[in-house]
């Protein structure tokens, strides 16, 4: 119990936090319905913000949440059933609902995972799967997931709103698939946690880099995911989320600012999750099974080993993202193989490569292939390109503490400018 209102109104807005999600999945499966199983969200919160500061916060705040949304969703339908004609079929749908009384935290848990495939059904969109379960098992913002697609936020929430229609109007199954459908079901399933956790891991934006609770919750959904299914590519992917998360917190310094990975801190890399991450990804490479995920954990790893940055093995990750863009062609995985070439054969080579990719017009609103290709400028001492390139980075930028890092940048190049200096090792 909380000891005065103000620590019970905090606790309230801490679970809400941490805790909403969990709350949500289950009254979706208990409801049958994404907007009913909101608004229900919404009302076990007000309430919990007017008793639990003089009623105390209960010992299960989660499973009395679900209750308390449950019951006031139970309450409207009651209400609803006063003018409208299906009442025999409303009530048979209340005494459904009103059938289960114990919440435990793996049933709770268990209902995240059937939120996910529920939200990944084949009978939706790809599109539409990605955002809505961006946006209702992660708790990001229509306005975060359309920045992430590069879409107006109005086509976003449209886009929401049609796949929960179609999960309702089709009736597909809030459940975790057969053995049978599971294989087939889980791309798009790793898909969708890797970009949850990559928003979690680099914000798109505002002014903190990274949102520890999506990283968290990721990780956690992928240790549900390689217990239901220990595919070789399920567990690479929860090996590459442990291995970047490890350095999340020598990522930033005390007040926020970007610290890039050859500048970090290695003592603050948490080994606990260096050793799962690298474990998991040996048993995956084993299988002689694996695939893009475990071969990004194999890159990640070989960056976990290295005491120091200068101890990197730039040759064993230039051959693994040979592999990699072998398995999965793209772009990006073209400039990442690029900039393991500037670090093993010189900044000249890796250049001439980032040149070559950005003369095929794909990356042109990418932020990342102008830091690297003015990286790539400074340390070769090209002044005026390294800061044309960082101002072009700049513009595509709009999370905060990557702006000022960029900032940084451009007035350390005038400065080495003015002096007519030279750059020191690049951080790329």
């Amino acid at each position: 119990m909380s000891d005065t209102p103000n620590d019970a109104k905090a606790e309230v807005e801490d679970i809400y936090r941490t805790d909403s999600r969990r709350v949500l999945a289950t009254l979706i499966r208990l409801l049958g319905d994404f907007d009913a199983a909101e608004e229900a969200l919404h009302d076990a919160f007000v309430v919990a913000m007017e008793r639990w500061p003089s009623d105390g916060v209960p010992a299960n705040p989660v499973a009395w949440l679900v209750s308390t949304g449950r019951f006031k969703a139970i309450d409207k339908r009651r209400r609803q059933t006063n003018f409208d004609s299906r009442r025999d079929e409303l009530a048979r749908e209340l005494s459904d609902v009103g059938a289960e009384t114990n919440f435990s935290d793996h049933d709770i848990g268990d209902d995240r995972l059937r939120l996910i495939f529920t939200c990944c059904h084949p009978a939706l969109a790809p599109d539409a799967q990605v955002a809505l379960t961006l946006r209702t098992v992660g708790n990001l913002t229509t306005e975060e997931i359309a920045r992430a697609f590069l879409l107006p936020a109005p086509t976003l929430a449209q886009r929401i709103v049609r796949a929960k229609n179609k999960i309702r109007d089709a009736r597909i199954p809030y459940e975790i698939p057969s053995a049978k459908e599971l294989p087939e079901r889980l791309d798009v399933v790793l898909a969708v946690l890797y970009l949850i956790f990559n928003e979690g891991y680099t914000a798109s934006f505002g002014e903190t880099l990274t949102r520890a609770d999506l990283c968290s919750e990721a990780i956690r959904l992928g240790r549900l995911l390689v217990e239901l299914i220990p595919e070789p590519e399920t567990e690479g992917l929860l090996a590459l989320m442990l291995l970047h998360d490890s350095r999340r917190a020598a990522r930033s310094s005390g007040d926020g600012e970007m610290i890039v990975l050859d500048e970090q801190d290695r003592s603050q890399w948490n080994a606990d999750q260096i050793r799962e991450g690298i474990a998991l990804t040996e048993r995956a490479l084993r299988s002689g099974r694996f695939g893009p995920y475990t071969l990004q954990a194999a890159i990640g790893a070989v960056h976990a080993e290295a005491a120091r940055a200068d101890e990197t093995d730039w040759r064993q990750i230039a051959g693994l993202y040979d592999v990699l863009l072998r398995a999965q062609p793209s772009p990006v995985v073209e400039l990442n193989r690029a900039v393991a070439i500037a670090m093993s054969e010189g900044a000249e080579r890796g250049l001439a490569l980032i040149d070559a990719l950005m003369a095929r017009g794909e990356l042109d609103s990418y932020q990342l292939v102008y830091s690297a290709r003015a990286d790539l400028l400074r340390r070769l001492g090209r002044w005026d390109d390294a800061l044309d390139a960082y101002g072009s980075a700049l513009a595509l930028t709009s999370q905060g503490s990557q702006r000022r890092y960029l900032e940084r940048r451009i007035a350390e190049v005038r400065s080495f400018a003015s002096q007519g200096g030279k750059a020191g090792p690049s951080s790329l």
